[in-house]
């Protein structure tokens, strides 16, 4: 299963992705970590990434594709692989068609999951996390017990800077203009299934799991 999801920020590509990956055992790729492994490890294109990313620059689309195309490479991606918040683009998408074409492999489905943009501010904007073991909470929907600390280890709460609402509203235009094309696109190649992400965390699940099957 050869599978790409879609979403903003909040959608909840994260949770269901990890969902897939024990389902099929494939690997979730996410941009964000894959470049700090390659620069972790030290490759050639982990280290110009570095050099982009120490200057809080973007890296370039032709680093990021080469790096992507390295992790497709590996052993563990042989059976599949969820690829989750790449492509961002129009132009990305196009180099990962040429670059999983000279691999001889082709997607199966992508999966955009749609949701109120309201909805997600309040999502993102009520997330907590602890100072000290880095637990996640949430103000309405997972609230810790003691309503101010950790319930762990009795850390402080703070909220995230990329959590604050006009950070959020930015990523969420940001989204609009870059990634939003990429359903037309992908719906031009008949790949596309798009699905409620606004429902719970099971019935988005199986939803999945049918446009996978019909796919």
């Amino acid at each position: 299963m050869k599978l790409i999801l879609l979403g903003p920020p909040g959608a909840g590509k994260g949770t269901q992705a990890k969902m897939l990956v024990e389902r099929f055992a494939i690997p979730q790729i996410a941009t964000g970590d894959i470049l700090r492994g390659a620069v972790q490890a030290g490759t050639s294109l982990g280290l110009q990434a570095k050099g982009f990313m120490d200057a809080g620059a973007l890296v370039p689309d032709e680093v990021v594709i080469g790096i992507v195309r390295e992790r497709l490479q590996e052993g563990d991606c042989q059976g599949g692989f969820i690829l989750d918040g790449f492509p961002r683009t129009v132009a990305q998408a196009d180099a990962l068609q040429a670059t999983l074409a000279g691999l001889g492999r082709q997607l199966d489905r992508v999966v955009s999951l749609t949701v109120d943009a309201e909805a997600l501010v309040q999502r993102l904007t009520g997330r907590r996390t602890c100072r000290g073991c880095g637990r996640g909470y949430h103000v309405t929907f997972d609230p810790p017990r003691s309503g101010e600390s950790c319930d762990a280890c009795g850390g402080e709460l703070y909220q995230r800077d990329d959590d604050q609402e006009a950070t959020i509203r930015r990523r969420l235009s940001v989204y609009a203009a870059q990634t939003e094309p990429l359903i037309a696109y992908y719906r031009q190649a008949g790949l596309l299934a798009e699905l409620d992400g606004m429902q719970s965390i099971p019935v988005v699940q199986e939803q999945i799991l049918s446009a996978l099957q019909a796919g």
